[in-house]
């Protein structure tokens, strides 16, 4: 066995553990939106200056 490897136990609290951590599912379209406003909204303040 290696040092760190870990018996079957082991091996389902750290699935466990990550899938209760893991960040939420990355939407692209909704990023891209939102990277979107703030370009526009940028570009409207510049044009008001």
């Amino acid at each position: 066995m290696g040092k760190y490897q870990l018996d079957t136990k082991g091996q389902t609290a750290v699935t466990k553990y990550h899938e209760k951590n893991k960040p939420s599912q990355f939407n692209k379209k909704e990023q891209i939106a939102k990277l979107r406003a703030e370009y526009l909204k940028k570009k409207q303040q510049k044009e008001n200056k």
